[in-house]
């Protein structure tokens, strides 16, 4: 018996999988995480129920959800941005970290009322952040240097660079703990409606309406989105792609630096050294999932919070270990990296029978 296998490059990618990847993914990603919950003798339904229907049908974990997503969709657009250029910004872990200590910076600094000092410190993170992708983004477009490399070394300097900084210029509080001081009250973000969700969740709708409106209904957006399908094509078309490199990733950065000071001004109130428990790394998923358009990064921003939250959730009611957690997230990667090489080309298996292959017990034929 003979097996081949034929892959053909698809031409068109049929719409049904365009837009079913990402639930595909999910349900898949979810159904061999079962199997875990199994062999934990945990009913995985009755897990499952508990991680986001009654999260997200809960005050409290609604709120803790909507919390946690705004770092997660404003690094997952500062991942999305630029791939829709064909480029991979693996660094907005340390865009978001640069972001935090900028924000903070003029928050501890500045006397100014909260209308001021909040866009302000806002305006110093989204600088902040799109300067340290800027570089890696000016290298690629410049000297075709990997962005994957130089974007997640960048990441690990500005850790360490925060981790310096509330160690020593902007170590603040009592003793000698390796935190900055309390922001004043003017530089906090203030609650929404007193819904206990803190104004950054808004600053994160509005980068995903003006991202959307970027990428879809302006020339920038066209070359960004022509640039990442055919760089040749474009070049041809007169087109700079030196242009849309280092514009893509000053976006995604200054997103990544929003990220930042939302987290600080919104939740932890003063900089501490690592502060974030991977938002920029968990971006890179929440970008694939959502790369169809930014609103889909929102969607997909909000289920990672919710598998956090819910997540915990689980963990005490029926004590699994939060291992698991990564296990959800990492075979969410290995399914869409699977669903990306489906769509990009069609499977064909053929199975022959050799001519003598008969079923056993047979004699002659039939």
């Amino acid at each position: 018996m003979n097996v081949e296998i034929d892959l053909t490059a698809r031409e068109d990618v049929p719409r049904w999988l365009s837009y079913g990847t990402p639930v595909f993914t999910i349900l898949m990603a979810l159904a061999v995480s079962a199997v875990a919950l199994v062999a934990l003798d945990v009913n995985p339904i009755a897990a499952y129920s508990t991680m986001f229907l009654e999260t997200a049908s809960d005050e409290l974990g609604l709120r803790q959800t909507l919390v946690k997503s705004v770092p997660l969709v404003l690094t997952g657009l500062a991942v999305y941005v630029p791939l829709r250029a064909g480029l991979w910004n693996i660094g907005a872990e340390g865009q978001l970290y640069a972001g935090a200590i900028a924000g903070t910076w003029v928050g501890l600094n500045v006397g100014a009322p909260s209308y001021v000092l909040i866009p302000l410190a806002l305006a110093a993170a989204g600088v902040a952040g799109g300067v340290w992708a800027g570089v890696p983004g000016w290298l690629r477009a410049r000297w075709n240097v990997n962005e994957i490399i130089t974007t997640l070394l960048l990441t690990f300097v500005a850790i360490e660079l925060a981790n310096y900084m509330v160690r020593g210029p902007m170590q603040g509080g009592q003793g000698n703990f390796p935190v900055s001081a309390l922001l004043p009250t003017a530089a906090l973000l203030p609650d929404l409606f007193g819904t206990g969700v803190h104004a950054g969740f808004v600053v994160g709708l509005l980068a995903v309406a003006a991202t959307y409106v970027i990428v879809t209904r302006t020339r920038v957006g066209f070359e960004v989105t022509f640039v990442g399908s055919n760089p040749a094509a474009a070049t041809q078309a007169g087109m700079s792609t030196v242009k849309v490199y280092l514009l893509v990733f000053l976006l995604g950065g200054a997103m990544a630096g929003f990220a930042g000071v939302n987290e600080i001004a919104g939740v932890q109130g003063r900089l501490r050294p690592e502060f974030s428990p991977g938002y920029g790394f968990t971006a890179i998923p929440i970008a694939l999932l959502g790369r169809n358009g930014a609103f889909q990064v929102l969607l997909a921003a909000l289920f990672f919070a919710l598998l956090f939250v819910g997540g915990s959730s689980m963990e005490v009611v029926y004590g699994v270990p939060a291992a698991l957690i990564d296990v959800i997230q990492a075979l969410i990667i290995l399914f869409l990296i699977t669903a990306e090489f489906i769509k990009s080309y069609r499977v064909d298996v053929t199975i022959e029978r050799e001519p003598n292959d008969r079923p056993a017990g047979t004699v002659g034929e039939v």
